[in-house]
């Protein structure tokens, strides 16, 4: 458990910069004629690019974040209760928001079957998460559960209405969790390991090795030929994803325990031990399993982990220990309000389709000016989220 449950500024700036660099890459998969290693590699290519590390670079700092959460909380003093009522409602919510984002992508959702269009729908969706998770400030509480309400009976309008599928004869359905989802089931797995094993770091890298042995039962003919081990087979992807979130948490630990606070030396040993285990257990496994983002490979999620340690301890070195912190502010906006920043392209695509206006210039799709299109666009989501949080629009789940 960390010593304190105070913000560190290292954390924040890592959370900053990955979603910056999220927001980046999503805009750049819509650009032609740009070099291979700004995309994502083929599932079977048995490699990644920068572009391959940053959703595992999230649930990495969402591992990071757990035991500050918990703390915080505890310090609140909520009970057992309390704690899961929490983990439960994020989780849920989560989950929610992605299958919505699933269902409204590409040509999913049929227009005249809906009796809307996508872009209006998505629209009326993301105005709804807004309402149900924004954090309100009123005096009179009874302001912020209207409109919770209000955002509740949207979304499940909103989910009623929806009809997909060519003949608009199909009903919204989980495809698959989407980018939120399953960063909701690998945040639920992860927080249940961490309370079950008292954030006890050694129980916590069985759980690591243990997570890794479930994806490779899932893969043997063995679980494949048992249709009642199907379950195995369908949670190897998560078992991935809970990895590299307790990787996080271990790196937590390792950092911001009681010991570490007045021994930084020790932490960044143990943390060059453990960024040494990561490569060389990765390296162990790849004849085995190819590094695929796709199919959520051991490899690819060892690798991914140990260049997320690396990227950390470099950040604590230059951020909360030789104080080199004033940069960080470029990045604080999307930082302290991460869903809002991860959704605002989504709200802006939407209202531009509403508009009927072209998101990207013809100019811009491709090569060079493309990727500057690409940067522009996710630093101007940082001004724009800055300006929504002076006007006390932030979300929390």
């Amino acid at each position: 458990m960390p010593a304190s449950s105070n913000r560190i500024l290292s954390v924040d700036a890592f959370r900053g910069i990955t979603i910056l660099v999220m927001i980046f890459v999503n805009e750049l998969a819509g650009i032609q004629n740009i070099p291979a290693w700004m995309k994502h590699v083929a599932a079977d290519a048995d490699a990644m690019t920068f572009v391959d590390i940053v959703f595992p670079a999230f649930l990495f700092i969402v591992g990071m974040s757990i035991p500050f959460a918990m703390n915080r909380r505890l310090q609140k003093g909520d009970d057992f209760l309390q704690i899961q009522w929490h983990v439960i409602w994020r989780t849920l919510g989560l989950l929610v928001l992605g299958v919505f984002m699933v269902n409204g992508e590409g040509d999913s959702l049929n227009e005249n079957a809906t009796g809307m269009s996508r872009s209006l729908w998505l629209l009326l969706f993301y105005t709804c998460i807004i309402l149900v998770w924004n954090i309100y400030t009123f005096k009179r509480r009874w302001w912020k559960y209207i409109f919770q309400l209000a955002g509740f009976i949207g979304l499940l309008m909103l989910g009623l209405i929806y009809r997909g599928g060519e003949n608009g004869n199909a009903y919204m359905q989980p495809h698959w969790w989407g980018i939120l989802g399953l960063i909701g089931w690998a945040y639920l797995y992860a927080c249940i390991l961490y309370q079950v094993f008292d954030a006890k770091k050694g129980y916590l890298i069985g759980c690591l090795i243990y997570c890794i042995l479930f994806y490779m039962a899932g893969k043997t003919n063995y679980v494949a030929e048992r249709p009642y081990l199907f379950w195995i087979k369908s949670q190897s992807g998560n078992a991935i994803h809970t990895a590299i979130v307790i990787c996080g948490i271990l790196l937590s630990l390792i950092f911001f325990d009681k010991q570490s606070q007045t021994d930084i030396k020790r932490s960044y040993v143990q943390a060059s031990i453990f960024i040494v285990l990561l490569f060389i257990t990765g390296y162990l496994l790849r004849p085995y399993y190819k590094i695929s983002k796709i199919h959520a490979t051991p490899t690819w999620a060892l690798y991914s982990a140990g260049i997320s340690c690396l990227l950390f301890c470099l950040l604590y070195w230059v951020i909360d220990i030789k104080g080199i912190s004033k940069w960080t502010n470029f990045f604080k906006p999307v930082a302290t309000n991460p869903l809002l920043a991860y959704i605002m392209p989504g709200i802006i695509y939407a209202l531009l389709g509403v508009l009927h206006i072209t998101r990207i210039p013809t100019a811009m799709q491709s090569g060079a000016l493309g990727i500057l299109w690409s940067l522009l666009f996710a630093i101007a989501i940082i001004f724009i989220v800055k300006g929504l949080n002076k006007l006390k629009i932030k979300l929390q789940l």
